[in-house]
């Protein structure tokens, strides 16, 4: 599974089988809000929530953004990483 950075819809997007998750952003002030994350109904409860986000962190990361997690979701990965939690705010 690998991440896509669609810079033109301001979003990171995931593909799985038939099905695409992504996190919605905008950006402020030289920084990426991270705004919005979904993943389809049938895909739920296998992880890929989890996957999408920590994807979207390496990802965004490598393009040098610095990130603020506004998504409830988002904010939820960021707390349960210590990894994360130095480079997300």
């Amino acid at each position: 599974m690998e991440i896509v950075h669609q810079k033109d819809k301001n979003r990171y997007i995931l593909k799985v089988k038939d099905a695409t998750a992504f996190v919605e952003y905008s950006i402020k002030n030289n920084k990426m809000y991270l705004t919005h994350s979904e993943v389809p109904e049938n895909l739920r409860g296998q992880g890929i929530g989890k996957i999408l986000v920590e994807k979207t962190f390496e990802k965004l990361t490598q393009e040098g953004y610095q990130a603020v997690a506004v998504c409830g979701y988002v904010k939820i990965v960021v707390q349960r990483s210590e990894k994360w939690k130095q480079i997300i705010s």
